[in-house]
């Protein structure tokens, strides 16, 4: 089965590790044996301007999964909402009412498929191909969350070119290794299976510390400076 799957991951933070935005979300393609991405692709959001309740998340990921979907053509698209794996092309109103979420998430739900109904439906008319609003029970949807925080590490590497310095938070259980021209990332959880990713970058002349954060258990920092 080959399984196209976004996710969005990695915060922009204070020097108090406080989040003020969210960086990337990752679009990625993958194939047996399951453990990484055979091709992935980025949007780059402005953390400084990033809406938080989660609309801006799961509109950029249904949208970059469609684009990366249309090219490479998957057997199935997941989407990173846990509402039970329902396809998003079905999720009318009295759907989203039936739904066992939160009256908030509802609401999120109801906003968002004004937009991603319509696209679910015509892409699912299209090409057969449906679009799963699966969440992190899906191993694709977790590569993509890996993939977010590569991409996330490549967005500090050339921030604090510009500005000097960069701190950033990674996706849950996850750590990066800055390599001369590419960034690998990998898994923490050893009951994940190996789950790995590696980008190409420019990795010339910064410097790089990962460490925990302090104020969130289980999230790696990454520090980048120019040198």
């Amino acid at each position: 089965m080959r399984i196209v799957s976004a996710d969005t991951g990695g915060a922009l933070l204070t020097e108090d590790y406080e989040p003020i935005g969210l960086i990337a979300t990752a679009a990625v393609l993958v194939e047996k044996p399951y453990r990484t991405a055979t091709l992935s692709r980025v949007k780059y959001a402005n953390p400084f301007d990033y809406d938080m309740s989660g609309r801006q998340a799961i509109r950029d990921e249904a949208f970059l999964a469609v684009e990366l979907a249309r090219e490479v053509k998957p057997d199935v698209v997941h989407l990173d909402s846990t509402i039970g794996g329902i396809e998003v092309r079905k999720l009318d109103e009295p759907t989203i009412d039936a739904l066992t979420i939160t009256d908030r998430g509802k609401e999120v739900w109801k906003d968002l498929a004004k937009d991603l109904q319509p696209l679910a439906k015509k892409f699912w008319e299209e090409t057969g191909i449906e679009i799963i609003a699966i969440g992190k029970s899906s191993v694709p949807v977790r590569i993509a969350e890996i993939y977010a925080g590569l991409y996330t590490a490549k967005w500090a590497i050339e921030y604090a070119r510009k500005e000097g310095k960069a701190i950033v938070g990674l996706p849950r259980y996850m750590k990066v290794e800055i390599r001369p021209g590419k960034i690998y990332g990998e898994s923490l959880d050893p009951r994940e299976g190996g789950l790995f990713g590696e980008i190409e970058a420019e990795t010339e002349g910064i410097g790089w510390e990962l460490y925990p954060n302090p104020l969130v258990r289980r999230f790696m920092v990454l520090e980048v400076w120019g040198e």
